[in-house]
């Protein structure tokens, strides 16, 4: 099958973009420098400050800057700069930093893109040289105080009258903590805080929505907290000590409805090409067929994993189709996000536009299923057409053992229905008799 052509829109996005890195370094008397090092840098949401570690440094001769949350890193390659003004696009998002820079500062914005298009504005500030996150006397001696956060937590989620469940695991060193907390739906990637005086504080910002924690561990052992994720959705949360705490089995959730077996879609590609999953191109091979975004940072670590178990097994008769369900109703604008996205991580498997980033939406245009409860779902389908698993979200490189884990069980059941053998083909149509 052909790869997708570029359409009008991501060319003239990626034009664009090459114009303004022209700018760099530019002269002026506006103009100013982006220094090397460290930068803490925070966005102001309506929980307070929520701060992250900014790195600039050099690469073959470009200033690139890096995202770093606890053991997280995120590198952004796309910088730009005209006089005073920076601009950084988050890698495979559509979000962006828009800031002035002045010696040791920088203040502006984080623009986060929500759902049909709507910018979100999130006030940012940064200052070079600052190595903290929450508080700078936090470190790594002498010890916290009280019994600590380290372990692992069973976790209930509320969000008005809805009740979810998650497993936090985190680490701690005196007063820092790592971790991360897991959710049927997928994991909040690397989160880096402190725990002082009974007090958590943890946070995030990896290119997508910006996370921060609040929470209180009090006299009898328990966690009680609200969490923030850009400006307008928030959730209180508790927890416990358990080291057995499960999220439950991610393969139950969708299922295929009574009697169905196989899916039966047809979406356009980046070019405007209808493809389906009847087309012969896929006919006698084993295709995963993941539900994404680019918005979607679940999204982003399975993407990461499945572009490199496609490169691999495609001579084995492996396909992946990804169905972006994105943020834009625009075919032309949900078009350039998925460009960007396959950019990020190299992708060369198929990605079609799907509809817009709601799960009732993407259950709609699926009928075979018994809903869409995650950003991403995964459905294997074996040579014959047939859905043979479906799993429910994604837990990423954060979680560690839990990601080890998930792509073994993965790589296995993509292993398992390549070495089945493939149906025989179709008779040829007979010629009509007279």
């Amino acid at each position: 099958m052909p790869n997708p052509l570029r359409n009008t829109a991501a060319l003239a996005a990626a034009i664009g973009f090459s114009v303004l890195q022209g700018c760099n370094g530019g002269g002026g008397a506006d103009s100013a420098t982006l220094r090397e090092g460290t930068w803490r840098a925070t966005l102001q949401l309506p929980g307070g400050e929520t701060p992250f570690s900014l790195e600039v440094d050099r690469d073959q001769g470009a200033t690139v800057a890096t995202l770093v949350n606890g053991e997280g890193r995120v590198r952004i390659p796309e910088l730009s700069m005209d006089g005073s003004r920076l601009t950084l696009r988050m890698p495979g998002f559509e979000n962006r930093i828009e800031a002035t820079l002045s010696d040791d500062r920088m203040d502006g914005t984080l623009v986060v893109i929500k759902s049909k298009g709507v910018e979100q504005r999130i006030p940012f500030t940064a200052r070079h040289g600052e190595t903290w996150r929450f508080s700078a006397a936090a470190g790594a001696t002498p010890a916290a105080d009280g019994p600590g956060i380290a372990g692992r937590w069973a976790v209930t989620f509320v969000e008005g009258d809805k009740t979810s469940v998650g497993v936090g695991e985190f680490r701690q060193q005196g007063s820092l903590v790592t971790g991360t907390f897991l959710t049927p739906t997928g994991d909040h990637r690397f989160l880096a805080g402190e725990l002082r005086g009974g007090e958590l504080r943890l946070s995030k910002f990896d290119g997508g929505s910006p996370y921060l924690y609040h929470a209180t561990l009090g006299a009898d052992g328990t966690l009680s907290g609200r969490l923030w994720s850009g400006l307008a959705h928030t959730e209180t949360f508790t927890a416990v000590r358990d080291e057995n705490a499960s999220l439950g089995d991610a393969d139950a959730a969708t299922q295929m409805k009574t009697g169905a077996q196989a899916l039966d879609f047809r979406f356009p590609d980046l070019g405007g090409n209808y493809i389906s999953l009847r087309d012969p191109y896929f006919t006698g091979k084993v295709v995963i067929v993941t539900l994404a975004g680019s918005w979607c940072p679940n999204c982003h670590d399975e993407a990461a994993f499945l572009a490199e178990l496609h490169r691999k097994l495609r001579p084995r008769g492996l396909e992946v189709i990804s169905l972006m369900f994105e943020q834009f109703g625009d075919f032309a604008r949900a078009a350039e996000a998925t460009h960007r996205f396959r950019d990020r991580y190299d992708i060369d498997y198929t990605t079609l536009i799907a509809g817009i980033s709601d799960k009732d939406d993407a259950a709609s245009k699926l009928p075979q299923l018994n809903g869409v409860f995650a950003f991403p779902t995964t459905l294997f389908v074996d040579r014959r057409g047939q859905v043979r698993r479906i799993h429910t979200g994604f837990s990423g490189p954060a979680t560690g053992e839990h990601y080890d884990r998930l792509v073994r069980d993965f790589e296995a059941q993509a292993e398992t229905l390549l070495a089945e053998p493939a149906p025989p083909p179709a008779p040829a149509p007979t010629a009509p008799t007279a």
